[in-house]
C-alpha cells in the first residue's frame, strides 16, 4: 500500500516511520499508521528514496511521529551460499531525532 507524504499532514500523529534500508547507500521511507504499513511516495506516485537516512528524516522532521525506525534485512547467509533461513533476519533498530532544524 501507499500514502503521499502530503496525506500525512492531516494525521494527528503517525505511530511510526521507519527508514528501509536497500542497497549500501540507498534508502526508502515507509510509515506504520494502526497496524498498517505503507510506502511512502511523491506526487507521481514513486516511492521516496535517498542516499543517507538523514535525509529522509529531515523531510519528515515537521510532522508528529512517536518514533523512528531504521530497518535492514541483510542477504549475508544468500551471498556466501548458506541455505535459506526459517525465520528472518530482520534487523530494526531506533533512529533517534537527529534535531535538523
Amino acid at each position: 500500500m501507499k500514502i503521499t507524504l502530503a496525506a500525512l499532514v492531516d494525521k494527528p500523529i503517525i505511530d511510526k516511520f521507519i527508514i528501509n534500508s536497500l542497497d549500501q547507500a540507498l534508502y526508502q521511507l515507509s510509515v506504520c499508521l494502526g497496524d498498517s504499513e505503507y510506502i511512502v511516495v511523491d506526487a507521481q506516485g514513486k516511492g521516496i528514496k535517498a542516499h543517507n537516512p538523514l535525509a529522509l528524516q529531515k523531510l519528515v522532521q515537521h510532522l508528529p511521529y512517536q518514533k523512528m525506525m531504521l530497518r535492514q534485512q541483510s542477504a549475508y547467509d544468500e551471498m556466501i551460499g548458506q541455505p535459506v533461513r526459517q525465520s528472518s533476519n530482520l534487523l530494526e533498530v531506533p533512529f533517534g531525532d537527529n534535531k535538523l532544524y
